[in-house]
């Protein structure tokens, strides 16, 4: 099980593209969550769909519309390279852009149940005590919902270390650039004799997304625990 210096460079490479994937996607995944358990809007159902699609979809799909949308002929990436000279393509930070839209329906579960969890009478009650809607929703309904985030981060984080088929669509396997964990797998699955690369890299993907529900687990039960005694 020792790591060679090109296992290392994986591991960090895939570790970089997970964690930046999750903390970017976290706001919008709020967002949508907040929007979805606390707002009633005409196209609800519909927005929903939307954003569970990519758990439904074959990640394959979600790569060539990604292609399609940040691809320098695209609506957004011909936008970007020609105002900012910016471009996702072929880049790490478009593997973890894959990453962070294959793990927004986990994330946004996650976030939403916690939400529609919090006893709303809590916030009723403290309005007529006449606090803000902005200062219930620092002081109550975020700290309420901190299970549900903390889930959805770690959730995140798992599915974006398993992410394969949008990534290799998208931004191609570029050895140092792109190669993330499931990548570098099917890689050295290509070659003869190759099995305990194989090995070595399936047993870390293994053990970081187990640790990574574990701690889930841990973590909102700690959450749950402190939130209970805070409101009683």
């Amino acid at each position: 099980m020792e790591l060679s210096a090109d296992d290392w460079e994986i591991v960090a490479l895939s570790l970089r593209v997970s964690l930046v994937a999750v903390f970017v996607t976290l706001p919008v995944a709020f967002g949508i969550a907040w929007l979805l358990a606390r707002i009633r809007f005409t196209g609800k159902v519909l927005v929903d769909a939307l954003v569970h699609l990519p758990l439904v979809l074959p990640p394959v799909v979600i790569g060539w519309l990604l292609l399609l949308a940040l691809g320098p002929a695209g609506p957004i990436g011909g936008w970007l390279e020609r105002w900012f000279g910016i471009t996702v393509m072929f880049r790490w930070t478009g593997a973890a852009i894959a990453a962070g839209i294959m793990a927004l329906p986990l994330m946004v579960r996650a976030i939403r149940l916690s939400i529609e969890a919090v006893d709303r009478r809590i916030e009723d009650a403290a309005r007529t005590l006449g606090a803000s809607p902005l200062h219930c929703f620092f002081t109550i309904g975020l700290p309420l919902s901190l299970p549900g985030i903390i889930t959805a981060i770690i959730l995140g984080f798992a599915r974006s270390i398993g992410e394969f088929g949008a990534t290799i669509t998208f931004v191609s396997n570029i050895a140092g650039e792109t190669r993330t964990l499931p990548i570098a797998i099917y890689s050295a699955l290509q070659v003869p004799g190759s099995d305990a690369t194989v090995w070595r890299l399936a047993l870390i993907s293994i053990f970081l997304s187990l640790g990574a529900l574990i701690l889930s687990e841990k973590i909102s039960q700690k959450v749950r625990a402190g939130n209970s005694i805070h409101v009683l």
